[in-house]
């Protein structure tokens, strides 16, 4: 396993990071427990879960897989922050300062651990000054309970707004966000990736598969009756277009060539792009992680690139994924 600097860390991670967001929701506990273990000993040490992910179930369970395998020394382990716990509690969910550290206590409980290595804002909230929520979570630092701090789906802007406000007020700085990318929506390489490698930010991509289109699995003409693009529509009501296909007719070619699967190839793809630390897989299943591990061994030659740039230009978008916040109005994802 080569392994990449997170950021300007120092901290070493694996090329590939295991999402465990299906654990406790399409993947039972002991087959999820299977797969983190499967992961660990093939040197896979970054794992990534969140507290809203059913409702703390999915930390539950990472944090059983970890106690079993004895390896929490090894383990670089993530979680986030700032969706709903309670339908009936507004103060269960959000950046504020308030469920930032209640949230981070019921997470060490939930994950059976003293501390976690990288805490992360799942959303931007606009209707709370940042400089509220970088003093929380730079109190959770210095207390040892947390060792970094990370975003995800931030814009670039908020991130350096973050610097600013860190700079000024001496807190400790986000070091790694996490942002969707794939090959049909690659927004972020306008100015995320640049940002990213100027101010030497980690990039953990989340749906590097397109919520499993890029598998291959849907096809042309037909209507999906299953998955999570059934009836042609993703999460968050994307929905799928012909160009899209033409993407995926691309990647199957090239696939096919090399002697890959289609989600090996997207994967390896997005791994081995400028400013790209390690891609977020979410396997339900035993076999998907095996196929998700063979990426690994798949090499993206320059050729194999300037075939995908054409049918999915750089910094464009078929699909759309990326939807951080560019201006005062944004909306929360909860």
């Amino acid at each position: 396993m080569e392994y990449r600097s997170l950021g300007r860390t120092g901290v070493k991670v694996s090329p590939i990071c295991l999402g465990c967001m299906m654990w406790g929701a399409k993947t039972k506990e002991e087959e999820s427990i299977r797969i983190v273990h499967r992961a660990l000993d093939a040197g896979i040490n970054f794992l990534d879960t969140a507290n809203a992910y059913t409702r703390g179930v999915s930390e539950q369970i990472t944090g059983r897989a970890i106690k079993e395998s004895g390896k929490r020394d090894r383990i670089v382990l993530a979680t986030k922050v700032h969706g709903v716990m309670a339908d009936d509690d507004p103060n269960m969910r959000g950046n504020s300062r308030r469920h930032i550290l209640q949230q981070c206590e019921a997470s060490l409980k939930r994950l059976q651990t003293d501390w976690i290595d990288l805490y992360q804002m799942h959303r931007p909230m606009s209707d709370i000054p940042l400089d509220e929520t970088l003093r929380a979570l730079d109190d959770l630092v210095r207390s040892g309970k947390v060792r970094y701090l990370g975003t995800s789906t931030f814009a670039a802007w908020q991130l350096v707004h973050s610097f600013w406000i860190s700079k000024e007020l001496g807190l400790n700085r986000i070091v790694c966000e996490q942002p969707p990318y794939n090959l049909l929506d690659r927004r972020i390489e306008r100015d995320l990736v640049p940002m990213a490698q100027t101010f030497g930010m980690g990039l953990i991509p989340w749906s590097p598969l397109a919520a499993g289109f890029l598998t291959g699995k849907y096809k042309r003409g037909e209507v999906p009756a299953d998955g999570r693009w059934k009836g042609g529509q993703g999460p968050g009501g994307r929905t799928l277009n012909d160009h899209a296909y033409d993407i995926m007719d691309r990647v199957a070619a090239l696939a096919q060539a090399k002697g890959c699967t289609p989600s090996q190839l997207a994967l390896a793809w997005c791994m081995q792009q400028p400013g790209i630390t390690s891609p977020i897989i979410g396997p339900n299943s035993m076999q998907q992680f095996e196929d998700n591990l063979g990426a690994l061994y798949v090499q993206i030659t320059a050729e194999d690139r300037a075939a995908l740039d054409e049918v999915a230009p750089p910094g464009g978008v078929t699909v759309k994924y990326y939807e951080a916040d560019f201006g005062p109005t944004l909306q929360r994802v909860l």
